[in-house]
């Protein structure tokens, strides 16, 4: 029988790693994969990780990068720490437009501000002057909000893009509001950098946890590990996905040994 692994993995400093821990301990327990790791590094994936990801002892590996959407780390970083791994490698879709996340974003702004006609939710993302992956997991969220749940209005800003994050009390019409980050695990930026910028100590704007350890993000990345061995079991001669083409890009360019590229 195949034995199936997941390395959810991300940076340090950016992902709590006891927050990946709980979701791949959990996810052990549930029978979901034979071995679940969690693993962060610091700069460099493929260098800090080789001897780790060598060691492991799978015929299948699903690499699940601990974002909400892809960036610069997960289309241009990860894949090269990828061929470390042993037997067959999936690299995955990051987890954020999963469904059941946008009744966990709900959820946590509704244990604040109650959804009626004079809230708003705010969702609070990083954003990229470059990419659009994330802005469009953003605007994937709102849109399910808005026609989902009694909010009167459901309003997006970013970090590093616009509409940014210090002018949004200018977009919200209504007497209450919750901002929502919508990052997977507690860091620097939620804890300091947003708080600053939303300026919550003008109060009128609650301001929610990230989405952290909560069962349903386990259930997100158990839908994307399904969704793979779906992929798995059908492949053919069709095309590959982003995340392949990533990796297979990555292991066509000339690297210094270390996994950087020259």
């Amino acid at each position: 029988m195949t034995k199936d692994a997941l390395v959810l993995i991300g940076r340090e400093g950016t992902h709590a790693p006891e927050t990946l821990r709980t979701h791949a301990s959990r996810l052990e327990r549930r029978g979901a994969v034979d071995a679940a790791h969690a693993v962060t590094y610091a700069e460099e994936p493929a260098r800090e990780l080789r001897a780790e990801f060598e060691a492991l002892q799978a015929d299948r590996c699903f690499v699940v990068p601990a974002t909400v959407a892809h960036s610069r780390e997960t289309t241009d970083v990860l894949p090269g720490a990828i061929p470390a791994l042993p037997g067959t490698v999936r690299y995955c879709e990051p987890i954020g437009r999963s469904p059941v996340l946008t009744r966990l974003i709900v959820e946590r702004a509704g244990e604040l501000v109650a959804p009626d006609d004079d809230a708003t939710l705010v969702l609070v993302s990083q954003g990229s002057s470059s990419q659009p992956y994330n802005r469009q997991t953003t605007e994937y969220h709102a849109a399910r909000i808005a026609d989902e749940s009694a909010y009167a209005d459901v309003v997006t800003c970013y970090l590093l893009q616009n509409p940014a994050v210090e002018c949004v009390r200018y977009n919200v019409s209504t007497s209450t509001a919750v901002a929502v980050p919508l990052f997977l695990t507690a860091n620097e930026t939620t804890e300091s950098r947003i708080p600053a910028k939303l300026e919550l100590g003008r109060g009128g704007i609650a301001y929610a946890d990230p989405l952290g350890d909560h069962p349903l993000v386990t259930d997100a990345i158990q839908g994307e590990l399904d969704r793979q061995r779906a992929f798995a079991a059908e492949e053919s001669s069709g095309p590959a996905s982003f995340e392949e083409t990533l990796v297979q890009n990555h292991r066509s360019l000339a690297t210094d040994g270390e996994g950087v590229v020259r």
